[in-house]
């Protein structure tokens, strides 16, 4: 019955003690059309300011069309509605779904005003499909506990209020309301994970297990809870493993942790990082790296992130990018010099060299002669004894006068790169990025 949709939303309002205001993440589509008509029924909803938000991903032929779709029903309603561009990277290696769903979230974060409330149309179908997948990747009771009713979110708060409810509620709702919606195509696609699932797999479930959806939604809610249980024990043990100067975690400790605490804290970790989490397997063997011979230096790669294992440490990190070796910039004078890696050099306090500098990486075979040392010492044995990490090694800038090196970044200057910074009052700061790879 439509009135399922409408009485479930106005006690979801009224059990929400907060007055924040609301945003509708509006793609059209047929869940999210029932989501936003049905709370713009509800006085309470206008009055916390309800709008829409719809992303264009720019991915099909009629995304322009749906967009001004969006536009017409919420005018047609009396609600803003922002539609925002997206841009979905589809070379990271992570897949169509993966790779829009990310770009998607990425404008909501931007896009999401202070303390609002951004309204997600994900149902009990949803969650299913959700759990089922995680399930099938290998997924702890983290995972296994499908998507949070609620969550902190940029600068506010993601809200999904119809998990407890069928997909039927909704599709009712819009038949009974006579409601446009879109339809893409690609959710027709069983060649992607979660269609399969949802048009192939859960149909033939729902007919010999006609309780499946709610068997599965149920045992989503207990996992929940056990996870919800594990995370003051793993948040703990995080606060000792990390260290809070560089980020990284100690690699036998995390090993030593019981499996239930080590998965969580480990994807924390990495999503804490803006990175994604590994699959089982990438998991077992970062595990099985953990216990490598000291001088090796083991790295674990997967789309859009690495883990390096160095000095007993774990460290996380973006795919590090391929840079010529012979990058230069010549006639460096102080101003902020983004390097390759992401990463930036600058003479603080807004100083300016008077003789310019030229600014190289690291070919091999360079020394200098640190002020205040009796000898010449060569960069290798330096980045060594200063414990660098070796993937900030290759991109960390290297400051000539000439042929002359006079500075490693803000850590060794010799005798001549000081008189040279000297006139200026300015000193030396070098932020490292995610390192670099050679060509």
């Amino acid at each position: 019955m439509p009135a399922v949709l409408t009485d479930h939303l106005r006690h979801c309002l009224a059990g929400d003690d907060a007055a924040a205001p609301l945003c509708v993440a509006f793609s059209g589509g047929p869940d999210s059309t029932a989501l936003l008509h049905a709370l713009a029924q509800q006085p309470q909803a206008r009055g916390r300011g309800l709008r829409a938000l719809h992303v264009d991903h720019g991915l099909h032929a009629d995304s322009a069309a749906w967009a001004d779709h969006c536009r017409r029903f919420c005018a047609a309603l009396g609600i803003p509605c922002d539609v925002r561009p997206a841009t979905v990277d589809l070379g990271a290696g992570q897949g169509l779904e993966a790779a829009a769903r990310e770009a998607r979230y990425r404008v909501f974060a931007e896009t999401l005003r202070e303390g609002e409330r951004l309204l997600l149309a994900h149902h009990r179908d949803d969650q299913v499909e959700t759990v089922l997948l995680k399930l099938l990747r290998g997924a702890g009771p983290e995972g296994l506990g499908g998507m949070r009713e609620r969550r902190a979110f940029a600068r506010g708060e993601l809200w999904r209020p119809l998990l407890g409810l069928p997909r039927q509620a909704l599709l009712d709702y819009l038949a009974a309301h006579r409601l446009p919606s879109l339809d893409d195509p690609s959710n027709a696609d069983t060649g992607l994970a979660r269609n399969h699932l949802r048009h192939e797999i859960l149909p033939r479930l729902a007919r010999h297990w006609p309780q499946a959806a709610d068997s599965i939604a149920h045992s989503a809610t207990l996992c929940r809870a056990a996870a919800d249980a594990l995370r003051a024990s793993w948040q703990d043990a995080l606060a000792t493993l990390r260290d809070p100067r560089d980020g990284s975690l100690d690699a036998a400790g995390w090993l030593a942790l019981a499996p239930a605490l080590r998965e969580p804290l480990l994807d924390h970790w990495l999503h804490d990082q803006g990175l994604p989490a590994p699959t089982t397997a990438q998991r077992r063997q970062i595990e099985r790296q953990c216990g490598a011979r000291p001088g090796q230096r083991p790295c674990i790669r997967w789309p859009s992130a690495e883990l390096q294992i160095w000095k007993g440490r774990l460290w996380a990190l973006p795919p590090a990018p391929t840079v010529a070796p012979d990058w230069h910039h010549d006639g460096w004078r102080g101003a902020p010099l983004p390097l390759p890696d992401g990463g930036l050099l600058e003479l603080a306090g807004g100083a300016t060299l008077g003789t310019p500098l030229d600014v190289r990486l690291r070919r091999g075979g360079e020394h200098i002669r640190p002020l205040g040392h009796a000898h010449t010492r060569e960069l290798r044995d330096l980045f060594q004894q200063a414990v660098l990490p070796p993937w900030q090694r290759l991109a960390c800038p290297l400051l000539y006068a000439g042929d002359e090196l006079v500075a490693v970044a803000d850590r060794w200057l010799s005798e001549r790169g000081a008189a040279l910074l000297a006139p200026s009052g300015g000193t030396l700061h070098w932020r490292p990025g995610r390192g670099t790879r050679r060509a």
